[in-house]
């Protein structure tokens, strides 16, 4: 099961961080991502790191602003969000799947399961 938290409304420029709490998974070779869905727009993956050696990617728009970590004593997966503006806007949704190539991927099709999502509104 996967819950997020920390989503809500901020101004263009500020930060939030979010987080994915995890129960019923180890990190080891494990693929958390966080993904994103605007309205009228395709979801897309934004960050995500693999549980085995703490490696991870980010989308172009995300490089240098968000910073995806894991905390293994909460089996919790943290997004920090800085320099936010309105096309950052959207749904947030964390997802993991096993990935036993040892790297992470943002192909939805490979991601077993899904939180239900917080909001994040930039104005």
């Amino acid at each position: 099961q996967l819950v997020e938290s920390g989503g809500g409304s901020v101004q263009a420029g500020g930060s939030l961080r979010l987080s994915c709490a995890a129960s019923g998974y180890t990190y080891n070779r494990n693929c958390m991502a966080w993904f994103r869905q605007a309205p009228g727009k395709e979801r897309e993956g934004v960050a995500a790191i693999y549980g085995g050696d703490g490696s991870a990617i980010y989308s172009d728009s995300a490089k240098g602003r968000f910073t995806i970590s894991q905390d293994n004593a909460e089996k919790t997966v943290v997004l920090r969000m800085n320099s936010l503006n309105p096309e950052d806007t959207a749904m947030y949704r964390c997802g993991v799947y096993g990935a036993y190539a040892g790297k992470c991927s943002f192909r939805e099709d490979y991601y077993d399961y899904w939180g239900p999502g917080t909001q994040v509104t930039v104005s």
